[in-house]
């Protein structure tokens, strides 16, 4: 039988893309009606985003490490956290954690690597797209990257902060995102990650105007795939 997959849940929006993805996909894999067993623990995002505004990493591990010892009382295997922004805070998580964990970025670089992407954009809260969790897993694999300029940080974050979590979608938005894509574009990236789990709602290969490497459908199919192969 496959694992128990425990999701950490931060945002209702991208846990569900991420859940519904494991669901849809592994039929394929085995069988009709066929998925893992799944767990989802979040606290309430208010937690995560006080935490946040205030910088406080080890309080955002400390989030992520309760619900990684209550997925594991009830059996879960392995471990995903279908948000990108607090996977900065898994360095104070992984020493202390009850399971092993799949890192969203890591899968998304390796995914990167595998469609030989030379260099790619990054977007994503203010916190990610300010943080080395993306840049360190694609400089391992030799990918640059290119960060948004300062006020697209800002009109991103808003976005994803304001509208995307609450499941409000804007064709302003994706207006947005397609001129922030098309600047990386004409900067010299090949391909855009989808550094939020939410953003996929609004962006994909479509009508972003690259390729898209979305961390939440990634990140799903690595956690699959692990729960097959175990």
């Amino acid at each position: 039988m496959p694992q128990h997959i425990g999701i950490v849940a931060c945002s209702a929006e991208g846990a569900a893309l991420c859940y519904r993805t494991i669901c849809l996909e592994a039929p394929r894999l085995l069988g009709p009606h066929v998925h893992p067993e799944i767990s989802i623990h979040a606290p309430s995002l208010a937690d995560y985003v006080r935490r946040l505004e205030r910088d406080d990493w080890p309080g955002v591990g400390e989030l992520m490490l309760a619900s990684a010892h209550k997925l594991a009382a009830i059996g879960a295997d392995l471990l995903i956290c279908p948000d990108n922004t607090i996977h900065q805070a898994l360095p104070h998580v992984v020493p202390r954690s009850p399971l092993r964990w799949l890192h969203i970025a890591e899968v998304v670089a390796e995914h990167a690597a595998e469609r030989g992407f030379r260099r790619v954009g990054l977007t994503g809260t203010r916190w990610l797209v300010d943080s080395e969790v993306y840049p360190d897993s694609l400089a391992a694999r030799g990918i640059a990257y290119l960060r948004p300029a300062r006020d697209e940080r800002d009109e991103i974050n808003r976005i994803i902060m304001d509208e995307l979590v609450n499941g409000v979608l804007r064709p302003e938005a994706i207006a947005a995102f397609q001129r922030i894509i098309a600047r990386m574009k004409a900067d010299g990236c090949d391909a855009v990650v989808l550094g939020c789990t939410e953003i996929p709602l609004l962006i994909d290969d479509r009508n972003a105007g690259l390729p898209t490497l979305d961390s939440t459908r990634l990140l799903a199919r690595a956690a699959l795939r692990a729960a097959i192969a175990t």
